[in-house]
């Protein structure tokens, strides 16, 4: 069985190997990873990952009119590896899958569910957990607090990544979910839910979020280490998400995401370290690595100097980890946006 993890990278050679060997570790076989626009090496090391046969690295340097990220799965729809491959899984750099069942991997994961079509791996939200300096350490060690097994709100929280078998059911790649679904075919789409129960049609052409209020998490989900060190979220900020021009990552973005309800350890029972080690110790990767680290130290430095990263940094010190809403609380936000959406609609029925 071929499986196949599709990737776009910009200036993250610091977290690379961690994520490339835990995810080899999980029964990932091929990686097809783009790179865009590195200030960092992280082009470098991708090279020198493709000619240990790791992985196959396509520079995707700009500019794009749709954003980097949407040119890579445009590429990405017509590759080999992805016509090859027998599952496929979009994912990002600070998104680490993490499977409960038998050893962890994923085939474990599909010999649990053997009718599944796809797996939508539901975001877990790891907070900051008060880490104030970047470090060179696995990001997997160092953030331990996530948000609780039942969330209320945020609907973000609930983003699923979809583990989808690669059967011609869908066209083409997208962010959270695959697109271009065979409407011939959809009847036949077995969707299985993190928590193992199989999920409403709905899912199979359009949803990209799970149900709020419910545990997703007993078969498998996905850890989303979204913000990292303090010092480097304002990294993360000045650099922008992959499929914008603009940064989003902003103070509204931290606090969606600064949960640390519940210690969430389990995703350390799949050992890769070894597999980190070695990748380490390779005389082109190992200082390459150390060069990408040390950068992210020197921007942090440089946007240090300016005014308006300074105070945005001072307000993520003052800032206190995200409240959990209650169920009560959450509906009260929730009713505020359908009434505003009504309204829309009726102001402008045409825009809407």
């Amino acid at each position: 069985m071929r499986c196949l993890a599709v990737t776009v990278l910009r200036n993250e050679g610091a977290f690379l190997l961690e994520w490339l060997a835990h995810h080899r570790a999980c029964g990932f076989t091929d990686f097809l990873v783009f790179s865009n626009d590195c200030n960092d090496g992280t082009d470098l090391m991708l090279d020198r990952l493709q000619e240990m046969g790791w992985l196959t690295h396509v520079r995707n340097d700009g500019p794009h009119e749709e954003g980097p990220q949407w040119a890579a799965l445009k590429h990405a729809d017509r590759h080999a590896l992805t016509r090859a491959a027998d599952w496929v899984l979009v994912l990002d750099i600070d998104e680490f899958v993490n499977i409960h069942a038998g050893d962890r991997t994923v085939p474990a994961l599909i010999a649990a569910a053997p009718q599944a079509t796809a797996f939508p791996l539901t975001w877990r939200l790891f907070g900051n957990g008060g880490v104030v300096a970047q470090a060179d350490r696995p990001v997997t060690e160092t953030f331990l607090r996530a948000a609780p097994r039942v969330l209320h709100w945020p609907w973000r929280a609930m983003l699923v990544k979809t583990l989808f078998r690669n059967d011609g059911a869908y066209g083409k790649l997208g962010v959270h979910r695959p697109r271009a679904p065979d409407r011939a075919r959809m009847a036949g789409q077995r969707w299985i839910d993190g928590s193992g129960a199989e999920l409403p049609a709905a899912f199979h052409a359009a949803r990209i979020f799970s149900d709020l209020g419910e545990d997703h998490y007993a078969l498998c989900q996905l850890n989303h280490y979204a913000l990292g060190s303090m010092e480097g979220f304002l990294v993360k900020a000045d650099r922008g998400r992959a499929n914008r021009d603009s940064s989003v990552a902003d103070l509204g973005y931290w606090v969606e995401r600064n949960f640390s309800a519940e210690e969430d350890r389990s995703i350390l029972a799949l050992d890769s370290a070894g597999l980190r080690a070695a990748l380490r110790a390779d005389k082109v990767l190992g200082p390459l690595h150390e060069a990408a680290f040390a950068w992210r130290r020197a921007k942090f430095a440089e946007l240090m100097v300016q005014e308006p990263w300074r105070a945005f940094f001072g307000r993520l010190l003052m800032a206190a980890p995200s409240r959990v809403l209650t169920a009560e609380a959450a509906r009260l936000v929730w009713s505020h946006g359908v009434a505003a959406r009504e309204k829309a609609r009726r102001d402008d029925p045409a825009g809407a």
